[in-house]
């Protein structure tokens, strides 16, 4: 069982990551999505949880999977509130290969980057 400590960094971890993710979207596109902050906590504490993981890879190697870890929750979030829910939330049906408009790859090379910049900072300072 984890300890009180333990669940404190793993709530912070969550709030940093959904911080962030909101803050990005603001950053790009003006706006955001309370969604979106949700998506982006769990995607942060995902990463935390499998750090010692994608830290065992090469640095390329764990940034294309922590690149395919964020683009999977997206494509879950996307299809939830924005194909079943209706909510339109965003719509990236207009660009090239996307995936029923929920995921493409320019935003997952966009999450290679910062997964690769995030592993990368992290091995530096261990």
């Amino acid at each position: 069982m984890e300890n009180g400590n333990e669940i404190g960094i793993e709530v912070l971890v969550f709030i940093l990551g959904g911080v962030s993710y909101g803050m990005l979207e603001i950053l790009f596109r003006g706006y955001t999505h309370w969604t979106m902050v949700l998506t982006g906590g769990a995607c942060m504490l995902t990463l935390y949880t499998l750090e010692g993981w994608l830290l065992s890879m090469p640095l390329l190697l764990g940034a294309a999977a922590g690149a395919l870890i964020i683009t999977s929750y997206e494509f879950a979030v996307g299809y939830i509130v924005n194909v079943r829910l209706g909510w339109q939330v965003w719509d990236y049906s207009g660009l090239a290969g996307n995936i029923m408009g929920q995921v493409c790859p320019i935003f997952t090379f966009a999450w290679f980057c910062i997964s690769l910049l995030f592993l990368g900072l992290v091995r530096m300072l261990s």
